[in-house]
């Protein structure tokens, strides 16, 4: 029989490089797949639909939420996020690993749900001072929004006790290492509840 998969949240604050980290590690990890969550945020340059994000509108969100069709759902500097419920389902139940690209509202969901076990990881900055650094750097932002983004990172920030793993991208290369450590780490746990019992896989599709 095929082994359910493990399902992983890495939570991080806007600008701390999690994007660009999960790409890395998820080329040299096998059996690895990433939840492409549902947002009502518009696209930015280079992202596509059905890949970085399912970009839907507020009506199509509603209509999901009111299905409980959402795993967990948050809202986020004025934009809705969720996590597909069967979508995560069906990617664990044939034995694949899923990463879970959420932040602090939606993992304290998950991690509070006991029927479905789930390791976090937060990835954090070396600074906040550096993080500034990078969100002004994109050029994409105005002032108002960087300023936004940096207070609610300070807030997230303050959440990375709540989490299993802390890794901290000052370096691209050291941070993608420490990630593939804990995959391969938790991997060789097995799939299991910290009561000894089997994931419930049924919580997930109710």
């Amino acid at each position: 029989m095929t082994k359910s998969g493990q399902l992983f949240i890495l939570s991080a604050p806007s600008g701390a490089g999690k994007t660009t980290l999960l790409k890395k590690v998820m080329r040299d990890v096998e059996r690895l797949a990433f939840s492409v969550s549902h947002t009502t945020r518009s696209p930015r340059p280079g992202e596509t639909d059905g890949v970085d994000y399912h970009f839907v509108s507020v009506d199509e969100f509603e209509a999901m939420r009111e299905q409980n069709l959402f795993l967990e759902w948050a809202e986020v500097h004025g934009n809705f996020y969720g996590t597909s419920r069967p979508a995560v389902a069906k990617q664990l139940e044939q034995g694949v690993d899923v990463i879970l690209d959420i932040d602090v509202q939606g993992a304290a969901i998950i991690t509070g749900d006991k029927s479905v076990h789930a390791v976090s990881v937060f990835v954090a900055p070396p600074s906040l001072a550096e993080l500034e650094r990078r969100l002004r750097g994109r050029g994409t932002d105005s002032e108002e929004t960087i300023m936004v983004r940096l207070g609610n990172a300070a807030k997230e920030m303050s959440c990375a006790d709540d989490y299993e793993y802390l890794v901290i991208n000052d370096n691209l290369e050291v941070a993608a290492t420490t990630l593939r450590a804990v995959l391969i780490a938790e991997r060789s746990r097995g799939h299991r509840l910290p009561s000894g019992e089997p994931i419930n896989l049924g919580a997930l599709t109710k």
